[in-house]
């Protein structure tokens, strides 16, 4: 188990006080068996009404209504959760699921049909034929081998940049340009795998860098919120691939958001009214640090009278 604790400050600056739209905010992790929250906190300035939804994906948004005229938007939220990273880097597919090309069985396909979609266009099939040189010759390619092939040939291929414009590269962008961000990687790999028949979905959440506890194996995308893929293996469920540090599992993940698009994923969207060139710019600063978790009390043995 390990204990993290997340801090992510956002600041919107503009050139005179502005009225603001609604804001969704997507910041609150993913509980599940393998990721339990202990304390979370919101603070937004100006004050704000909050208002929790779940969306069609199950995410936890925050709906912020913001009613002062301001120059300056701060949105703070520190949480402090409990991590039950899978140690054990293999996947438990199906028998059937081991080998590539495979079919997803009749009960899951109506849930995963938009997920194995191709969602962006690759007129030249450059995409897809960046993906079928990792796949062999015979056409008998291990699922779990492919995959991780591809996490790293991603890695390794592409030159890693740091983008603070808004937005997504399209797959066959990231292509040609020979980089991106983690989001243009995650998306990338996405449309690799889709190709194949694979179901694969965005992920959005926070990367913990044990380099910033004084540890060894840095990695790369820390200091903002960081981005990767989930696919689908039959047995395994949905697995977690970083095609940014080319590793799988998820171990040094947390996952806020998913979705099948990464649009549908924004950590903070809002609006503002008033002119275009009223916004200044933003600036965005996430800390993910381990904590020395409490160790378990000893109970004493019952005493019968």
């Amino acid at each position: 188990m390990q204990r993290l604790t997340v801090e992510h400050k956002t600041i919107y600056r503009y050139r005179k006080p502005v009225r603001f739209g609604e804001h969704r905010l997507m910041l609150r992790p993913r509980e599940s068996h393998d990721l339990r929250l202990l304390s979370s906190r919101l603070v937004i300035q100006p004050e704000a009404t909050v208002r929790w939804m779940h969306d069609v994906f199950s995410n936890s948004v925050a709906v912020a209504e913001i009613r002062q005229p301001a120059s300056e938007l701060h949105i703070e939220n520190i949480f402090v959760l409990d991590r039950y990273p899978n140690e054990d880097q293999t996947f438990c597919i199906d028998p059937y699921a081991k080998k590539l090309p495979f079919s997803y069985s009749a009960r899951e396909i109506p849930d995963l049909g938009r997920n194995i979609e191709r969602h962006h266009p690759d007129p030249d099939r450059k995409v897809i034929e960046w993906t079928r040189e990792r796949l062999s010759l015979t056409g008998d390619m291990d699922t779990e081998d492919f995959l991780i092939g591809v996490t790293r040939d991603i890695r390794s291929s592409f030159r890693y940049e740091v983008r603070e414009e808004p937005g997504v590269q399209t797959p066959v962008q990231t292509l040609e340009l020979g980089s991106g961000s983690c989001r243009d990687y995650a998306l990338f790999m996405m449309e690799a795998v889709r190709s194949v028949g694979l179901a694969a979905r965005f992920v959005s959440g926070y990367l913990y860098d044990s380099a910033l506890d004084g540890l060894k194996n840095g990695t790369v995308g820390a200091g903002a919120t960081h981005a990767w893929v989930q696919v689908y293996l039959p047995g395994a469920g949905w697995v977690e691939f970083d095609p940014t540090n080319g590793s799988h599992g998820g171990s040094n993940l947390i996952p806020v958001a998913v979705a099948r698009d990464p649009s549908q994923a924004m950590p903070v969207s809002g609006t503002y009214d008033g002119d275009p060139e009223d916004f200044l710019g933003m600036e965005v600063e996430v800390e993910v640090h381990s904590v020395i978790a409490p160790s378990p009390v000893a109970l004493e043995p019952e005493r019968r009278a």
